[in-house]
């Protein structure tokens, strides 16, 4: 792994408004290589914590992590912050990036540039998550009635740095700073895999009740088999707070991934889903990995170029699929009566999640 001086990273810091780390001093953080993690907020960081500290993650729980966002986004991430402090989380810094990306200049060199530069430098790994909707004009695409974008700033900055990494069709002549680090890993969570191919130049189906079965009532997609449905629709009824927005189903892997290698005997797991959107046109350098069952609707990337880079639709980082203790409420007023690992044991979809944490480990230890 590249030990890179931070000092460059640090100066912009103090230059161009960009802030974070926690109060660490130059040399604390320009010796160590981080995680990064886009949007941190507490949420995200405790389900890293949780995955590394029962060790379903085989990374040491010490870890230093970087947590990065924009300062236009519509989280607070002073929530953060007082979270880490109060738990005295030393080893997670915060970084917030001043400048304000414009849409118009995502896809190249912008005044964003260096501080990416200096980002990848440091990183052993970087983590995209679950989060809304992209602002499909980024696509070239008019917006669809069914889509809902409520954190555009978020989306400009983790679009620009994926282009900045494994660069797009936007501009073939860009060099990818990846090119330096061919076997970083990066994984994208649900909205991470759609950032991933919209930043490379792919389109997104807006919504996949109504474009791909071309339904146009939630009882009509709840009378849909389960392996069609992508999150749980009894949950739009608000009748009862309790009841789960997510919904399992199968997904069919193909040969020669990172998921075939976490499937074991199973290539068709059951996953925890909670979208509306899909992959259309996929991205420059990336191949499809993973299906839906009746092969509608893209479950998993991987880059064609740097073999590591992993995109998923699913949700394998929430904690509840390892809890056989916490019982889910698929339709209101009903009785939650079992966990993911009751309905789903061993082959069935428990051991591909830990699998697949397992190995994405491996990639980030291979990486140091």
């Amino acid at each position: 792994m590249r030990k890179r001086n931070f000092a460059a990273l640090l100066l912009l810091v103090f230059t161009s408004g960009i802030y974070g780390f926690n109060g660490k001093t130059d040399q604390d953080v320009q010796s160590q290589d981080h995680i990064v993690i886009m949007h941190p907020t507490t949420a995200n960081i405790n389900t890293w914590q949780y995955l590394v500290s029962e060790g379903i993650l085989p990374v040491d729980p010490d870890t230093p992590v970087l947590g990065v966002y924009s300062n236009h986004a519509s989280y607070n991430y002073s929530r953060t912050a007082e979270f880490l402090n109060t738990e005295g989380k030393t080893h997670i810094n915060l970084m917030g990036i001043e400048q304000e990306l414009d849409p118009e200049y995502l896809f190249r060199k912008n005044p964003v540039t260096p501080v990416f530069r200096e980002i990848f430098e440091s990183a052993r790994a970087v983590i995209f998550f679950g989060g809304p909707d992209i602002p499909p004009g980024i696509y070239g695409r008019d917006m669809n009635l069914l889509t809902v974008v409520t954190d555009p700033h978020r989306h400009y900055l983790e679009l620009s740095f994926l282009f900045h990494l494994m660069g797009g069709s936007q501009d073939d002549d860009f060099v990818p700073l990846m090119d330096e680090n061919l076997g970083l890993p990066v994984l994208g969570i649900c909205l991470g895999m759609q950032t991933m191919n919209v930043a490379a130049g792919g389109t997104m189906i807006q919504d996949i009740p109504s474009e791909i079965y071309g339904k146009t009532t939630v009882e009509q997609v709840l009378d849909m088999d389960q392996d069609q449905q992508h999150r749980n629709y009894y949950s739009v009824y608000r009748t009862d707070p309790g009841v789960a927005a997510r919904t399992f189903h199968r997904i069919r892997i193909n040969d020669g991934s990172h998921m075939h290698s976490a499937a074991g005997a199973n290539l068709t797991p059951y996953v925890l889903s909670s979208h509306h959107q899909a992959l259309d046109k996929i991205g420059k350098g990336y191949r499809v990995t993973a299906w839906c069952m009746d092969g509608k609707v893209v479950e998993a990337i991987e880059h064609e170029i740097y073999p590591n880079v992993i995109g998923i639709q699913f949700h394998p980082e929430v904690n509840t699929l390892f809890m056989d203790d916490s019982k889910i409420k698929f339709k209101p007023f009903a009785e939650a009566t079992h966990s993911f690992i009751d309905l789903y044991p061993g082959e069935l979809g428990e051991n591909f999640h830990r699998n697949f944490w397992e190995n994405f480990g491996k990639l980030i230890h291979q990486g140091q």
